[in-house]
């Protein structure tokens, strides 16, 4: 008698091309729900890259929806739930990210994807190539045997909806608190200070006034001092070698008066409270005066405080009051701001350089709690 196709066993190779395609849809949507707005910040640059600038408010709608709809795909192949539907999503949206991040290689329309959040970073060429070997896998899934699926359709449903709703809930924690898994260079306990500075190199670059020769020289040895030679070469630029350099961020801090002032703040070799905020205009009201109440509660403890934001000088100034911020105010560009802390404040307590805690202002801390990590 034949045997009933349902009970057929799933061919091998086709069972281990399911299961590792699910397990990578899997892993590619935790990293990024993990992170969802840094997951929205990609979206958004997607759409502006595209001319969808209407867009742009829907970001971390249209962020979620692509995670939870990635996890779906990759659970629904791994446990073969709903098996056909699945499969043929799975090779529409391999497909869909294919054609993506081919204008992408071509044209560098996005300079990061953000495939798999900040925990792997690939060139847009990797990428593009990492996609035609997962197209390839989902084209396979096509071929599966029909009738693989023994459960009834309304309870790979109901298994589908409960672990769908589950992982939204697990975005929108992360959303409303900092990231479970922090992949970027401002997590706790890394050392933030920049090293190795003396070995950095500068080049001078002279030009001869009669020939238009060019001579590149390292600074300082070249004949600044003699008379003769500056009287015939002219100088047209410089090289800054950093090579050697080990810079663990890019943040430049600047005062009002645009002056670096980076080192003193993340290098300072006591106590460094920062209050993050890349937009004071949509800052968190309540979070910002609870920030101000802790800095003054944290002056008698030797912890000094400071306010970083993307906000210009002149904007700033009516939130001094409103906010009552006493404390020193600085400057930085928003999109460093925004991957030191997924928070609008955020929090970020320093000893020297070390990163010893964040808080997302829904968790902003007691100075009990403070006063713990000053021990």
């Amino acid at each position: 008698m034949k045997k009933p196709e349902s009970l057929k066993p799933e061919n091998k190779f086709l069972k281990i091309n399911r299961i590792l395609l699910g397990l990578l849809f899997i892993f590619s949507s935790a990293v990024k729900g993990i992170d969802p707005i840094g997951t929205a910040y990609r979206v958004e640059d997607y759409l502006l890259a595209y001319g969808l600038d209407s867009l742009t408010d829907l970001k971390l709608v249209l962020a979620i929806a692509l995670i939870t709809a990635e996890f779906i795909l990759g659970f629904s192949l791994l446990f073969k739930l709903r098996y056909k539907m699945a499969a043929w999503g799975t090779f529409l949206m391999m497909l869909f990210f294919l054609i993506v991040t081919w204008f992408d290689a071509t044209k560098n329309l996005v300079p990061d994807c953000g495939c798999f959040g900040d925990a792997i970073k690939l060139s847009n060429w990797a990428t593009f190539y990492k996609n035609i070997v997962f197209t390839l896998m989902a084209f396979v899934l096509l071929f599966a045997q029909k009738g693989q699926q023994r459960a009834k359709p309304i309870l790979q449903n109901i298994i589908i909806g409960l672990a769908a709703a589950g992982f939204i809930w697990f975005q929108f924690y992360n959303y409303n608190h900092l990231p479970l898994l922090d992949f970027r260079a401002w997590k706790e306990g890394k050392d933030m200070k920049i090293k190795n500075t003396d070995k950095q190199k500068i080049y001078v670059i002279y030009k001869n006034k009669q020939t238009g020769e060019t001579k590149e020289y390292l600074s300082p040895n070249y004949p600044w001092n003699d008379s003769t030679w500056k009287a015939n070469w002219v100088f047209v630029n410089q090289r800054v070698d950093d090579s050697q350099v080990i810079k663990p961020h890019d943040l430049v801090i600047e005062d009002a008066e645009r002056n670096d002032v980076t080192q003193g703040i993340i290098e300072n070799p006591g106590f460094q409270l920062l209050v993050i905020s890349p937009d004071l205009d949509n800052a968190n009201g309540e979070a910002m005066i609870k920030a101000s109440r802790l800095a003054l509660l944290l002056e008698s403890k030797n912890v000094e405080t400071a306010l970083i934001s993307a906000t210009g000088p002149d904007e700033v100034k009516k939130y001094l009051k409103l906010y009552n911020i006493t404390y020193p105010v600085y400057f930085a560009d928003d999109i460093e701001l925004k991957a030191m802390i997924r928070s609008n404040p955020g929090l970020l307590l320093l000893h020297n350089g070390v990163v010893l805690k964040k808080w997302h202002y829904n968790d902003f801390p007691s100075l009990a709690e403070v006063e713990e990590l000053l021990r």
